[in-house]
């Protein structure tokens, strides 16, 4: 039973990385099920989902579920939005493994897809990088950049400059971070500047209302992550219909198709957007990239797998 420091030193972002790309294989090969997530409303502005995924037998006889609560409100209530487990057992015999802290689970993976995405579809993954947002999400993103990217120059924006610039001092005392010589962490205050100065860009905001509606460079990456339902949007409609025109979408799983409200919202022709695995077996597309990620019960059984074998 492994508590949130226990878990982020089992999900190594190298050994995570590679962890989904074999999941992503195996699924592809017909070895691994992993059903749309339930979520269920279980009191009001509370949302309980459910994420089961399993392997066959012969490709590792491991299943997980994650068992989390998202409860927006729970910031005011000086709670995490996130709250609950990941359970990892033996598919064939049900028996227990592991129990991961669900959160620290959800931030690690959720980066590690846009680490992968970053390394095949960016066309300067090393950066520099701006940081829209300044929760969990933001931090594990720049660790997982950091470290696999090999980004140095960071630009955040937060809500208000105050929260720039109380998370640049939390990142700045990051034990992870640290161990990056020359990482520099700067509040983005000119907005403007910031993206003009960018070619990465990550949003991981509450996602109540657009934080981005550009103009973006066009050799841009941008990986929208804190919109994960229907109703949640970060990126301007416009922004996101003009990334589709010059450059391209992709998604992290065929579930984004109808549970991505910045796609939504821009009424973008769904269907026709690839994978995430997909696109890693074709060549970097030319222009701007829009990576949507909304999170699968994959990336969870892709984190029991490093996990366990961790």
């Amino acid at each position: 039973m492994l508590d949130a420091a226990q878990t982020a030193r089992a999900l190594p972002w190298g050994p995570l990385v590679t962890a989904l790309q074999r999941t992503l294989a195996d699924h592809a090969a017909g070895q691994v099920q992993a059903p749309e997530r339930w979520v269920l409303p279980v009191a009001p502005g509370t949302s309980w989902f459910l994420m089961p995924a399993w392997l066959a037998p012969e490709a590792g006889d491991l299943a997980s579920i994650k068992l989390i609560t998202y409860a927006a409100a729970n910031a005011a209530r000086g709670l995490p939005a996130i709250l609950g487990d990941v359970l990892v057992m033996r598919a064939s015999t049900g028996e227990r493994l592991a129990l991961l802290d669900g959160p620290t689970v959800t931030a690690r993976r959720t980066a590690a897809v846009t680490l992968l995405a970053a390394l095949h579809l960016a066309a300067q993954p090393q950066g520099p990088l701006l940081l829209i947002g300044t929760g969990v999400q933001a931090l594990s993103h720049l660790q997982a950049l950091a470290a696999g990217c090999g980004v140095r120059e960071v630009w955040v924006r937060g809500r208000n400059p105050q929260r720039s610039r109380d998370f640049v001092q939390a990142a700045l005392a990051d034990d992870e971070l640290q161990q990056h010589h020359g990482l520099t962490i700067r509040p983005a205050d000119d907005l403007a500047d910031a993206l003009a100065r960018c070619p990465l860009v990550v949003t991981v905001t509450p996602a109540q209302a657009p934080c981005l509606d550009g103009p973006v460079r066009p050799d841009a990456f941008i990986a929208a992550i804190g919109a994960f339902t229907p109703t949640m949007i970060e990126l301007a409609p416009a922004l996101t219909r003009q990334l589709a025109a010059r450059g391209a979408v992709v998604i992290d799983s065929a579930a984004a198709r109808h549970e991505a409200g910045d796609l939504l919202a821009a009424g973008l022709a769904l269907d026709a957007l690839p994978t995430l695995a997909e696109a890693l077996q074709r060549p970097r597309p030319g222009g701007s990239v829009l990576f949507k990620s909304c999170g699968a019960a994959l990336w969870d059984l892709a984190a029991a797998r490093c996990a366990v074998a961790a």
